[in-house]
This record gives C-alpha cells, structure tokens and sequence, in this order.
C-alpha cells in the first residue's frame, strides 16, 4: 500500500466509466461463475469480481465489448482505497442469455430450498470396562457389607475371630492332647494319658 492510499477509502463503483483501458488478460466468460455470482438485469448488470471477490458493475453489457470497470478490492467508503489490478477493466464474455440465467438461478434456489438441516448426533459415549481384579473387589466389599451390616471390615473381622476364639483354643487343646496318627474310624476313643503297665515280680 502506498503512502497516497494511507488514510483514502474505496471510491464508489461507477456503473458506466469513460475509461477506453482494457486489461491484457483473457475475457471472463460467465459461464464459468454460477448463477448466483452475476446478475444480468440491464438495471444492475455486475459479477463478483474472480480476483477480489466483491460485486463489481459490468459496464457497456448491451455492447460488443462489455468490461468489468475499474474498482477497489475493499467496501466503498470503508476499507482502504486498494485498486484491483487484475480484475480492473477485464473484458466480460456474455455467453449466457437472460432466460437461461434466470432459469438456472431458479432451479438453485429450488434446490436449496429443500434441503434440510443435518442432525448431528453424537455417538453415546461407553464406559471403559473395569480390570478383572477391579470387578472381584467390588464383589467381595458388597459381600462384606451385607455380612456385616454396614459394619467396617476391620470391625467385622474382630467381630468373627471373637465368636470363633473359643471353640478354636478348644480344638487346639484336643489337638496337643492326642497322640500323633489318625485314629481309625467307627474305633473306640484313643486314650488321652499314656499308660504304663506295672511289672510283675515273679
């Protein structure tokens, strides 16, 4: 941008320009754009300029040589005053008729008309699967809570060795007191003190 343009915004496009300049480049054909990026009414003839993307006039459409006229790349009174080389004065092929045009940009809207909006649904997200020894925690703490009642595990477990405690010193007690082997079943009791038979004196 040159230090002229520094603080000028975009001169209003003319519909008709005294300008004889025509570009070097090839003439635009419209039947490259789509239906909606020109407009053949004779009130305001004008395309979307390929180079800078905004609506330009078409000057001297009902002429043999139509053109696109000299213009700024930005908005008219707002954006910076940039002129746009490549597109300035470019010579315009008007290869589609009025109808055709007209019936093209019907059939568009048409099309579009109908279309719906995409629901957009979202896969449900799935929960990872717990470990294997995960899973047999959960089932053991659900286990000890029903056993106990709400009861803490350590609560619990004293809770069991004391109602066990008894009956597990006396089995210890019979267990010193017998002899060593496996008493034979349906066979009287083994005796638990050990005999010594008194010798005869002859």
């Amino acid at each position: 941008m040159s230090a002229s343009t520094v603080g000028r915004t975009a001169r209003p496009r003319k519909s008709r320009t005294r300008s004889r300049t025509v570009s070097a480049r090839p003439a635009l054909a419209l039947s490259i754009l789509r239906p909606h990026q020109y407009d053949l009414r004779p009130a305001c003839a004008s395309l979307v300029c390929p180079d800078c993307k905004t609506w330009v006039p078409i000057t001297g459409l009902q002429t043999k040589n139509p053109k696109i006229v000299p213009h700024d790349t930005g908005r008219a009174g707002k954006d910076a005053a940039v002129r746009c080389r490549l597109g300035s004065n470019r010579l315009v092929t008007v290869d589609v008729s009025v109808k055709k045009w007209q019936e093209r940009l019907e059939d568009g809207h048409a099309e579009t008309g109908h279309r719906r909006k995409t629901t957009v649904r979202r896969k449900p997200k799935i929960a990872v699967a717990p470990a294997v020894t995960q899973i047999a925690a959960r089932r053991q703490a659900r286990a000890e809570d029903k056993r106990g009642d709400g009861r803490p595990l350590w609560r619990l477990r004293e809770d069991q060795w004391a109602a066990t405690a008894s009956a597990v010193r006396d089995t210890d007690i019979r267990r010193a007191q017998m002899p060593a082997g496996a008493a034979p079943l349906g066979a009287p009791p083994v005796p638990l003190k050990t005999l010594h038979p008194e010798r005869r004196n002859s």
